[in-house]
């Protein structure tokens, strides 16, 4: 499948089947997890079978329900902390995709407490748990958001490369917080500089990766 059709069919998944996540799966994404805490310096874990976290009423009032699977965002509470977890995060979330689970990024609506105590979370590192992506078989694959026109994102000229052109409608695919998808891109030559306002950094960093993924490594830097 590619990228972007991968990005065009992941929708956010509030309610779950109460179906396991089969062995398959999970070590697929333990072993791309593994791989992006090395590159990262991240501690990005993967809980299953935990209902806890999803156990309050915000959970349930924001729809939530046989959510028992999540990976857990978690690293040193340092600057860079939130954008690294977006552009991570959503490498494991499309990676899931892929593998035929559902997803949902959840920043508020958990129970913070409750999960801290079932991750892996070395204090004395100064690690701090950010935020979580609850997952697993949805009930349905969900549905598709309104999003603003890729031209939105960019001030075009008509010069653009395609490459350009086909990251900036992968970027427009990304989830953002309240799907406000405030983020905008410049292309100066082989350079990219994409920006938010001060509190979109983890949609920074996921915007980023749909980006990248899509326009090719190999055709630009980020500046």
């Amino acid at each position: 499948m590619d990228i972007l059709d991968t990005m065009n069919s992941r929708h956010a998944v509030r309610a779950f089947k109460n179906t396991p996540i089969d062995l398959g799966k999970t070590t697929a994404l333990n072993e791309l997890i593994e791989s992006i805490n090395k590159r990262s310096g991240l501690h990005i874990q993967l809980i299953t079978n935990e209902p806890e976290a999803f156990s309050g009423i915000m959970a349930r009032m924001a729809g939530f329900r046989n959510a028992k699977n999540y990976i857990a965002l978690i690293g040193k509470n340092a600057p860079g902390l939130e954008e690294r977890c977006g552009y991570f995060g959503e490498q494991i979330v499309l990676k899931a995709t892929e593998l035929g689970l559902n997803t949902c990024w959840v920043a508020l609506t958990f129970n913070r407490g409750k999960c801290r105590k079932k991750c892996e979370i070395d204090s004395e590192k100064g690690e701090k748990l950010l935020m979580i992506i609850a997952l697993g078989i949805g009930e349905s694959n969900g549905t598709p958001h309104t999003s603003k026109p890729p031209e939105s994102f960019y001030t075009p000229t008509g010069n653009e490369p395609e490459w350009f052109v086909r990251g900036i409608r992968a970027a427009a695919l990304a989830p953002t917080a309240m799907n406000k998808q405030k983020f905008f891109f410049t292309l100066s030559g082989g350079f990219v500089s994409a920006e938010s306002p001060k509190g979109f950094e983890v949609d920074l960093g996921i915007v980023k990766y749909h980006f990248e993924a899509a326009a090719g490594k190999g055709n630009f830097q980020w500046r």
